[in-house]
């Protein structure tokens, strides 16, 4: 029965095996519970027509016993009369019958059997398919995770990290523009700086130059 192989063969694959070897191991899986919801669905069907058919069976050997101990009567009750012809031809119709029914509940037992691994069948089936599902599921929520680690990527690097380098690189201007302040102190100076007063106040804003540019790249370094 193609039904019973098919089913059979899903069983007995290795569902995690196919998975690792497989490029696209999500799109291999949404196939793969769709043909196990499709076996499952021709697994019931047949499983019912199965039964369908024992209970059609059981209804003709009921039927067919009756027939016999009919007969039985009959062939009695012509040897009440003495009719053993007739009693014979009975008893040869009873035992047609007996045969029918012989042969009727040998298929009934086939049937029977078959209907029985098949119902199991469809229990290991439907476990299989609870189990493709459930990794299945494992993948969307993967998916849902790296969808959203990416999105805040890309916010921090959009935002936040972008406004970090604006910043180093301000503060960097700064430095460069102090630092050649400083320079240029040091190549104007006149010979009338060269006084006590004016050497004096140059190494005071020199000071204050030299400490807001240590300022500077203190804040610098905190930033980077």
């Amino acid at each position: 029965m193609g039904v019973l192989n098919r089913v059979n063969d899903i069983i007995q694959a290795n569902l995690s095996a196919a998975l690792d070897k497989a490029e696209d191991p999500e799109k291999l899986l949404n196939l793969l519970v769709q043909e196990m919801q499709d076996a499952l669905t021709e697994c019931r069907a047949t499983a019912a027509t199965f039964l369908t058919q024992e209970k059609q069976m059981k209804r003709e050997v009921a039927a067919k016993q009756a027939k016999v101990a009919d007969w039985q009567a009959k062939a009695e009750k012509a040897l009440s009369k003495d009719r053993d012809d007739l009693a014979k031809a009975a008893l040869i119709e009873k035992q047609r019958i007996t045969t029918e029914i012989e042969a009727q509940q040998a298929e009934m037992d086939k049937v029977a059997e078959s209907l029985a691994k098949l119902t199991e069948d469809c229990q290991r089936l439907q476990n299989k398919l609870a189990d493709a599902k459930a990794k299945q599921l494992t993948y969307m929520q993967k998916e849902r995770v790296v969808t959203a680690r990416l999105k805040v990527k890309e916010q921090l690097h959009s935002s936040k990290v972008a406004d970090a380098l604006a910043r180093f690189d301000y503060l960097e201007q700064r430095v460069e523009n102090i630092e050649s302040q400083v320079e240029a102190y040091e190549l104007t100076q006149s010979d009338a700086a060269n006084s006590t007063a004016a050497q004096i106040a140059a190494l005071e804003k020199n000071d204050a130059i030299d400490k807001e540019l240590a300022d500077l790249k203190a804040t610098m370094k905190q930033s980077a």
